[in-house]
């Protein structure tokens, strides 16, 4: 009976993974769990709020009535994505609710000043949500050095940095909440992308050693780890050479979640509180999966596919764009 139940379970198990577009926690979640109205009245900030999937998380958060702060480079952008944001929450916001500062995040010396701004303006930050970075298409052994450190510098340190003054004037208010986007790449290693993937990773360790200091401290840790996603990233896309982006754009052909979508599986993740939530077109949460608890079958299925139709699976396309020279 007992082996019964576990067969049954494990099919049911394997059924959900092969339809769903997110991994099971946030899929179940997202049907029984806490919806995202009750993050209503809190303050969200966001880091590279002005389009993709920063942008589409603070419209999902919107709609339920989310206090945000809206930052990032282009004051313009911001401004447009404020107004979509009042417009989409029904008269649930009020212009004051929607702060928006120009804020570059490579800029270190201006977080705390920028942080102190959103707190002083609404009177508390519940959450910050560090979305701002950029991705990277390369042949992992043409990188120059000095792409790998500038892309640290905007994934990697820009977050650390940020994240510790946030956790500090949470640690004084007694909670507190922050997330990062990372990417499935931060789980599992993603070929032709070597310094994103690192910096996801990096991201990662970071953040899981948090985790642990914080444990019963009251101090919420998420990382929100998407797949290939309908955004303007590969425009900016990194390369492997200094000030050379790819300069491409996703195509209506493309097999990519939606921003949409992801920035409502975003805001239930957030709503919960999850630890790692994955979400993707299918079949990449069953890859993903398999390569987390199965890594030495997973290892061999890559080999036989190759590298470049795993790349393709991971862009969501046929062929694959990239420098090597």
């Amino acid at each position: 009976m007992f082996c019964t139940i576990v067969i049954v379970i494990a099919i049911l198990y394997l059924i959900i993974l092969c339809i769903s577009d997110c991994d099971l926690e946030l899929f179940l979640l997202e049907k029984f769990g806490k919806s995202p109205s009750h993050l209503k009245g809190k303050v969200v900030f966001i880091t590279g709020a002005s389009s993709g999937i920063g942008e589409y998380t603070a419209y999902a958060l919107a709609r339920f009535g989310v206090k945000l702060v809206l930052t990032a480079r282009r004051i313009n952008e911001l401004e447009r994505v404020k107004q979509k944001c009042l417009e989409l929450s029904k008269g649930q916001l009020k212009n004051d609710d929607v702060y928006v500062l120009s804020m570059d995040v490579t800029d270190f010396s201006s977080h705390e000043n920028y942080f102190l701004q959103a707190v002083n303006h609404f009177g508390t930050v519940d959450i910050l949500l560090n979305n701002a970075g950029r991705s990277q298409r390369a042949a992992w052994e043409t990188i120059e050095l000095a792409v790998d450190k500038q892309l640290f510098d905007l994934n990697v340190f820009a977050v650390i940095n940020l994240s510790r003054i946030a956790i500090k004037y949470f640690n004084r208010v007694g909670k507190g909440h922050v997330a990062v986007v990372s990417s499935l790449a931060g789980v599992v290693g993603a070929p032709l992308s070597g310094t994103y993937t690192g910096s996801k990773h990096a991201i990662h360790g970071y953040f899981d050693s948090l985790r642990y200091e914080k444990l019963n401290k009251n101090l919420h840790i998420t990382l929100l780890c998407p797949g290939p996603t309908f955004t303007n990233f590969l425009k900016d896309c990194f390369t492997n050479k200094e000030g050379k982006t790819l300069n491409s754009s996703v195509r209506p052909t493309d097999r990519r979640m939606t921003a949409e979508r992801c920035g409502y599986l975003n805001a239930v993740a957030l709503a919960n509180q999850t630890r790692e939530s994955w979400m993707s077109v299918r079949p990449l949460i069953l890859l993903t999966y398999g390569m987390v608890y199965y890594p030495n079958f997973s290892y061999w299925l890559f080999k036989i596919l190759g590298p470049e139709r795993v790349f393709k699976l991971r862009d969501g396309r046929e062929e694959y764009e990239t420098h090597k020279d």
